[in-house]
């Protein structure tokens, strides 16, 4: 027994000496006159898992001891952290002064290196212009808006005295919706098999690019295989038919436009796949959280209410949501902004040097990460006077959404294409969810807001008719 602790002891002093000397290691390659000040973590793994567990703790620790300004190892890849809003918006604002996006490793495999998210200079203005021109107010107004209403309705009929997951339905419902935005007459058959695929994807989009079996990393890539083949066989399908879809593949789809980039089928794909995955992920969690906050905040729903049953009396029980309608839903805009700012449904966005470059007075070697972690500004009391107060009413001063600050939707050039379409997609939801039921909580789940916001549990509510 003495032997075995003697043993015991040795081995772990050992231990203790190895891990000692990596952390010393990795410190040291990192240790370039100039850097900001911070620390780096594990070889290879860096504070990932820190980063991931800790979310906001973690940056809050590390501003305490380093500054508004440190660098650490993340997701793969050196970073320098910004937590300083001017210095941030200098950032936003200059992509092209040695500046592009710095999206995970895990982020470009799995999405594509084809989405918009990851080209830059020429090739990022000409998609950008493709993705706009789908998503266009007049597009939203003549053929978005139709399709998403038609699908509300019909999504949200049978809920009545019904125990739902709203967390698993506005999941299902914001995928659904950009669905058969893009590919209308398809929507249907394909969405069995595409939906459970799709889920596993953006799960790998946020993880350590280590493929091995059993990581989301690896189950994002599986799941991109098989997306890629329903993708590619609709595309070939949609070149065999004569019929006039009128939906996003088509107009990706064309030819006939002179003064248009013409996408390849790899362009088209990543496109419709980072359409899905943005769409996907403020408009479920918006949602989610939205009915969330009305259920806790009773006078905010009955103002809310108000404004859709007004609308509501204008119309037959038929008449579908139309574009003039959305413009007096003033109080459920600003329901969205302060859930989306609340909630902090996007923490914050990367860019990439593409040369050494000075910030701060700091020297940012060529090719590390700059994440620009706008979240603690969603809780400036001084732009946000009581920040932690669910308060829609703040909003309804229009010029808080055109303040410098304002970076809920991103910023600069890279400001998200799709506000305005993910905005119409959560009030035509809330519109037919508040007009036509009233709900409570079953259990008081668990939520966690970072790095994503959910429900590890599921959000249960009982849903009876209004």
């Amino acid at each position: 027994m003495a032997l075995f602790m003697v043993v015991s002891g040795l081995l772990f002093v050992l231990l203790v000496c190895i891990c000692t000397a990596l952390l010393r290691w990795n410190e040291l390659r990192y240790s370039k006159k100039g850097l900001p000040p911070g620390t780096m973590g594990w070889p290879i793994f860096g504070e990932t898992t820190e980063f991931l567990k800790q979310g906001p703790n973690f940056m809050k620790n590390q501003r305490a001891r380093y500054g508004s300004f440190f660098k650490s190892h993340i997701l793969g890849c050196p970073t320098a952290v910004s937590m300083d809003p001017e210095l941030n918006r200098y950032i936003l604002m200059n992509e092209a002064k040695g500046l592009v996006p710095g999206y995970p490793q895990s982020m470009l495999d799995i999405l594509g290196k084809c989405n918009i998210a990851a080209v830059h200079g020429s090739t990022h203005k000409l998609m950008r212009g493709a993705l706009l021109a789908l998503i266009s107010p007049t597009m939203i107004r003549q053929q978005l808006l139709p399709k998403i209403d038609e699908f509300m309705r019909t999504f949200l009929c049978d809920w009545d005295n019904k125990v739902i997951d709203l967390q698993e339905k506005t999941k299902e419902m914001a995928f659904l919706s950009s669905l058969k935005q893009i590919a209308t007459a398809e929507s249907t058959s394909v969405a069995q098999e595409f939906m459970p695929e799709f889920f596993k994807l953006v799960l790998g989009t946020l993880s350590l690019p280590i493929d091995l079996p059993g990581t989301n990393y690896r189950r994002g890539l599986q799941a991109r295989k098989i997306i890629l083949r329903i993708l590619g066989q609709l595309i070939e399908e949609r070149r065999d038919s004569v019929e006039s879809h009128k939906d996003m593949l088509e107009y990706l789809m064309r030819k006939d436009d002179s003064n248009r980039h013409k996408l390849s089928d790899a362009e088209i794909i990543d496109q419709i796949i980072t359409i899905l995955y943005s769409g996907y992920e403020t408009v479920s969690t918006t949602s989610m959280m939205a009915v969330k906050y009305l259920h806790d905040h009773p006078r905010v729903l009955e103002e809310l209410r108000k404004e859709h049953m007004a609308i509501r009396e204008r119309k037959r029980p038929e008449d579908p949501i139309e574009w003039n309608d959305l413009k007096p839903m003033k109080f459920t805009r600003a329901v969205i902004f302060e859930t989306s700012r609340l909630a902090t449904i996007v923490n914050g966005v990367l860019r990439k040097t593409t040369e050494e470059m000075e910030l701060n007075g700091f020297v940012i070697p060529k090719g590390w990460r700059i994440y620009v972690y706008t979240r603690e500004i969603n809780y400036d009391p001084f732009t946000y006077p009581d920040p932690l107060a669910f308060n829609p009413w703040r909003w309804m001063d229009k010029s808080l959404e055109s303040q410098s600050n304002f970076l809920i939707f991103g910023g600069g050039t890279r400001q998200c294409p799709g506000k305005e379409l993910g905005i119409a997609e959560i009030s035509t939801f809330l519109h037919y969810f508040v007009t036509r039921y009233r709900w409570e909580e079953v259990g008081g789940e668990k939520l966690i807001k970072f790095p994503r916001v959910e429900a590890p549990n599921g959000l249960h509510i009982r849903v009876s008719s209004y």
